[in-house]
């Protein structure tokens, strides 16, 4: 009874009319008769405005909101929300066609590039916008968590491709700048639209969660088996991440020898066919360097790419900014596609320090693993593009910013090596790209090492080096349960050079050890996290890692 008269008391607030009609559901009055039609219209359409008004109000741009529902003829809280999702599909895919049209214009060759970048960005952008729709279509209370986590995600991925897109203007250029310019203004719309929906959904998710309705949040723990894998993972998942590679079933082999199907990896992903059931296909990668860029496409979905280990399968690239490649088209070796898999194999680009932003794993794809590999770089070694992203048991080496991006990352068990940078640099593990405060996003370093590689080790005391640095205004990076090496400064954090990014960042520590985890002289901008804020940041909330790293048979710790 308590919590019907809570309900009554705020159904005023559009969340919790959703809540109610929607998602719980009540039991409606029988349908009267049908009033005059003149009476119908004046009263739906009023009815329809002050649903709309209230859709709209807890957003950030709500003249924005209210403009792109104006033609709605329902009071229903969820087909307006589908609604707002159109709408910003609709501007996103404007802002694609003036993007197409200005790079066809185009005879620059690096302003072309940034182009090139805003057109693939922006058509995972709608596809993104349209999973959230279908989704919000079959909306179920059971699977509640399941359903925000995910229109979240997709949801922060959409606005975060915009992002990528500005960011893809990196040259000063005038041709460059000119075209910044016009895409600024034609994502302008759907960026204000994009986050409108994401606040729609988050604000379900406090409702919920104000009616004490579990979203993600059990503290159940599964237990793992004798041999270290989750006990629910079939015996199939589990004999191929335990199997060595040369025991595994593949479905192509790629070897340098000839041994395979194809000596190349680019071949084998270019054969990948098309499935109609959701089985991984697998490619075995035999030992040897192979001097390829690959690209699994955003199409190309439940591809695992399994090497005989990291250090013995390496697939090498040098692409690099300063021989004029943008840094989003640099990546060696691009992960688009959902539920990407990689295991036991390297990824490196080679262009060296000298040659700055040089990507070595584009990683891109929602609800993707990588399991015991070595990604190895210099500046902006690894981009977490968008989506849940989940690294275990790996080695990243970099410079500046080398690990970087919008996505919702997770590094357990991983190490990170500092290298040597050049005389006039700094180094910096992360540099997080989240823009806006209702974006899903951001880094977490967890149960991990931080420290010096062999060559930095020797040199650690001539050159400055931090956690990260805040990239974007809403930037948010935790490193939690970690060993933090004396290679660190005892600041912790340094702030983006011309920025105030730091007054508005989410950076915190929580748990840590080592010579450089003592918290007592860092940045105040820094945070110390509370046990509750920590376990935010957990593979089972953060990312809803509990719901699918279990059937790739990977390893995992869900809490702290």
């Amino acid at each position: 009874m308590g919590k019907k008269v809570a309900i009554i008391g705020v159904s005023s607030i559009f969340l919790v009319a959703m809540v109610v009609a929607v998602v719980v559901g009540v039991t409606r009055k029988p349908a009267a008769a049908a009033p005059s039609s003149a009476a119908s219209s004046s009263g739906e359409l009023s009815e329809t405005a002050k649903a709309v008004q209230t859709l709209c109000q807890p957003t950030d741009y709500k003249e924005a909101c209210e403009r792109s529902l104006a033609s709605a003829n329902t009071t229903d809280p969820k087909e307006l929300m589908k609604l707002s999702f159109k709408a910003a599909m609709h501007e996103v895919s404007l802002a694609l066609n003036n993007s197409t049209e200005l790079e066809k214009a185009n005879s620059d060759d690096k302003t072309g590039q940034a182009l090139k970048t805003c057109n693939e960005a922006l058509d995972s952008a709608i596809d993104n916008l349209q999973q959230s729709f279908d989704k919000l279509g079959g909306f179920d209370l059971s699977k509640v968590d399941d359903y925000l986590n995910d229109v979240q995600t997709w949801l922060t991925s959409s606005y975060s491709y915009g992002v990528m897109c500005l960011d893809s203007f990196e040259w000063n250029t005038t041709e460059s700048d000119k075209a910044k310019a016009e895409m600024e203004k034609a994502l302008k719309s759907a960026k204000e639209l994009t986050s409108n929906a994401l606040v729609m959904v988050n604000q379900v998710e406090k409702v919920l969660g104000s009616l004490n309705i579990p979203i993600s949040q059990t503290t159940s723990r599964r237990l793992l088996s004798e041999d270290g894998f989750p006990s629910w993972v079939s015996a199939g998942m589990r004999r191929l991440l335990k199997a060595p590679a040369r025991n595994i079933r593949a479905d192509v082999v790629v070897a340098k020898d000839g041994s395979g199907k194809y000596s190349k990896v680019s071949d084998a992903v270019k054969n990948i066919p098309v499935r109609k059931n959701n089985r991984m296909y697998v490619i075995h990668v035999k030992a040897g360097v192979y001097a390829e860029v690959v690209t699994i496409d955003k199409k190309q979905i439940n591809v695992m790419i399994i090497g005989d280990g990291p250090l013995k399968t390496k697939i090498t690239g040098r692409l690099n900014n300063v021989d004029g490649v943008g840094t989003f088209q640099t990546g060696t070796f691009k992960a688009l596609g959902s539920n990407f898999i990689a295991r036991d194999i390297g990824f490196e680009n080679s262009a060296g320090s000298e040659k700055h932003q040089a990507v070595a794993l584009h990683a891109g794809g929602d609800m993707s693993i990588f399991f015991n590999c070595k990604i190895d770089a210099f500046q902006d070694t690894l981009l977490t593009a968008a989506g849940r992203q989940f690294y275990r048991d790996c080695t990243i080496s970099g410079t500046v910013d080398f690990i970087f991006g919008y996505a919702s990352a997770i590094f357990q068990n991983c190490r990170m090596l500092i290298r040597k940078p050049m005389d006039n640099q700094q180094c910096m593990v992360t540099a997080d790209g989240r823009e806006n405060d209702h974006l899903a996003s951001g880094i977490v370093i967890h149960n991990s090492v931080i420290t010096a590689a062999p060559d930095m080790a020797r040199v650690k005391g001539n050159f400055r080096s931090y956690l990260g640095r805040p990239w974007k205004p809403l930037a948010r990076t935790v490193v939690i349960n970690s060993q933090i090496d004396d290679v660190i400064h005892p600041d912790g954090w340094m702030p983006w050079s011309g920025s105030t990014h730091e007054k508005t960042c989410f950076y915190g520590e929580y748990g840590n050890r080592g010579t450089g985890a003592n918290t007592n002289r860092r940045v105040r901008w820094g945070k110390k996290l509370t046990k509750n804020q920590a376990l935010f940041f957990t593979v089972r909330r953060f990312i809803a890692g509990d719901k699918w790293i279990p059937k790739s048979g990977v390893p995992f710790v869900a809490g702290l």
